[in-house]
């Protein structure tokens, strides 16, 4: 009560003026609010909003300063005096103190003071009653997190352009395709050996001759044709596979090539110019020398 009659028309005025979060810290200083935590203390905080907003009102409804204080003090007063009431005591409330200021503000003025504790206060009554009017159970889990620091940067003078360094990872990725299809090759190679060998073994188990028994002429000829077409069969196939990959490592090749000639320029760019400039300049110091001898 004594704190709301220190609030003067310019203490409320100076609290209007600043910006929200400034006019909420000097409400709370012409108040003499001890700080508070706003996250902790979340009442407190609404009940601080709830006065500020009340300057808000009054001064854009065009109330005098003189009047702006005196809504201060009669919202505060109706927040403290409704507080455990029923709605219907809370609404007998607002209308005796409404009797009690009519003296304090004129007519249109304290009928739009009505209109705002009803549409706000009113309105939202089991709300303010719930925030403002009862003490909440607080559930705080606590945990402990590990913090790991980030490693130690290198120096930058070892660092790259973005680019350049994008550019040098992709040259980095096709060398790695075209090694991994090289090592296909010789892979397909090896595979391709065993599965000849193994054909043949087949091809000769399968001949009706016995060690001690001559092969018969038809069969000596079909086991070399047999034989030929396996050999054949497989060199196809490698033959395939190697140009098949022959291809792909040109192609390979050839993106090498291109991101060579778009490579970004180095940063920062060297000072010595383009290259070629230094030579270009040399020529011309000397034939300037010897014209001046011309002239001599």
């Amino acid at each position: 009560m004594g704190a709301m009659a220190l609030l003067t028309p310019q203490g409320v005025k100076e609290v209007f003026q600043f910006q929200k979060s400034q006019g909420r810290e000097h409400l709370r200083r012409l108040l003499k609010w001890e700080e508070f935590d706003e996250l902790r203390d979340s009442r407190r905080s609404i009940l601080l909003d709830t006065l500020y907003d009340s300057i808000v009102f009054a001064v854009g409804k065009g109330f005098p300063w003189v009047e702006v204080a005196q809504v201060v003090k009669f919202t505060e007063e109706l927040l403290r005096e409704t507080k455990g009431c029923s709605i219907m005591e809370a609404v007998t409330i607002l209308g005796n103190k409404l009797r009690d200021y009519q003296r304090r503000f004129n007519s249109t003025h304290l009928l739009a003071l009505c209109d705002y504790c009803h549409n706000t206060f009113i309105r939202h009554y089991k709300l303010y009653q719930y925030v403002l009017g009862q003490d909440r159970d607080v559930t705080l889990t606590v945990t402990h997190v590990e913090v790991c620091a980030p490693p130690q940067p290198l120096p930058l003078a070892e660092g790259m352009d973005r680019d350049l360094w994008r550019h040098e990872q992709q040259v980095a990725e096709l060398r790695r395709v075209e090694a991994e299809k090289r090592s296909n090759v010789l892979l397909r190679q090896e595979t391709l050996r065993l599965e000849r060998e193994h054909l043949l073994q087949e091809a000769f188990r399968d001949t009706p001759a016995t060690p001690r028994q001559a092969l018969e002429r038809e069969d000596l000829e079909h086991l070399i044709r047999e034989a030929i077409h396996i050999q054949i069969e497989c060199l196809k196939e490698l033959l395939q596979c190697e140009i098949q990959i022959t291809f792909d490592i040109l192609d390979l090749k050839l993106q090498r090539k291109t991101l060579h000639l778009n490579a970004p320029s180095p940063f920062p760019p060297s000072p010595a110019g383009p290259p070629g400039q230094e030579e270009a300049l040399k020529p011309h110091k000397a034939n300037k020398g010897k014209k001046a001898k011309a002239k001599k």
